[in-house]
């Protein structure tokens, strides 16, 4: 699952390096995204989207997703736990509630009404905004049972509560690539697909059947 005003294309290196190894891979594009740009997002709409492709998946699959993407992911894996091996999260690891996210909010409507940056796909920051306020990952990630990694950019600042999330899930596996922000898997290509690989290892390793 991709971040904010990208769309699935940002996994290319990754489902190329997975399908070599003989990994069914699906990446998604999220509604107001790619494919999709059209739609507006919102959170039930991108909780949709994740169980449709995991819907088409024979055996439960490892969900991977990256910024947006991941507070998505962790959303829906809160809900439907039961339909996944595993869920890798990078560049979300902050609380996404207080005054800063609102701030950011009325900034990201103000750009888009009257100085109209980005063009068309600049609504879909402040539907993002609009869709996790209030929504505490640390709350859904507190009550999963199955097995968790975080993979963050050294630089990347959304890695603001790390140390919260491992306290608040214990066993949560967490690799920091040195030079990389918070596109982690574009800056670090080849240490992400090392962290993906791993996290497949560890869930073959337990007898737990994965796709990605």
């Amino acid at each position: 699952m991709h971040g904010t005003r990208t769309s699935s294309s940002i996994w290319d290196p990754q489902v190329a390096a997975l399908r070599a190894r003989g990994h069914h891979t699906v990446a998604v594009d999220l509604p107001g995204h790619g494919t999709r740009r059209g739609e507006r997002f919102t959170l039930e709409g991108a909780i949709q989207a994740i169980d449709d492709a995991v819907a088409g998946c024979l055996t439960p699959p490892l969900l991977v997703g990256l910024s947006l993407g991941g507070y998505t992911s962790l959303a829906y894996a809160g809900r439907h736990e039961h339909r996944l091996a595993g869920v890798v999260l990078a560049g979300c690891s902050t609380e996404l509630r207080g005054k800063p996210i609102g701030v950011y909010r009325r900034l990201a409507h103000h750009a888009n009404r009257l100085l109209s940056v980005g063009g068309e796909s600049w609504h879909v920051v402040t539907d993002m905004l609009t869709a996790v306020a209030g929504y505490s990952p640390l709350g859904d990630l507190r009550r999963l049972t199955l097995p968790v990694w975080l993979v963050n950019g050294a630089r990347d600042p959304l890695r603001l509560d790390e140390r919260r999330y491992l306290r608040a899930r214990p066993g949560t596996r967490l690799t920091v690539v040195p030079g990389a922000g918070h596109d982690v898997n574009s800056h670090a290509p080849a240490a992400f697909n090392r962290a993906l690989f791993e996290a497949i290892a560890e869930l073959r390793h337990h007898e737990v059947p994965v796709l990605v």
